[in-house]
């Protein structure tokens, strides 16, 4: 019996940790994706700034 509770502790587990990991993954890709912009937009800026 104590066999099959810690087989199913441990799938709980990784199921746990596979929903934090997706959890990380979409919040870098949420601030990649921020930084990304405003990285664009400044450039744009000084480009601007550059040609006059």
């Amino acid at each position: 019996m104590t066999t099959r509770r810690r087989d199913r502790d441990r799938g709980a587990t990784a199921v746990e940790y596979g929903l934090m990991v997706a959890l990380i993954v979409v919040a870098a890709m949420v601030a990649i994706t921020a930084v990304g912009d405003n990285m664009a937009a400044m450039f744009e800026l000084i480009a601007d700034v550059i040609d006059g």
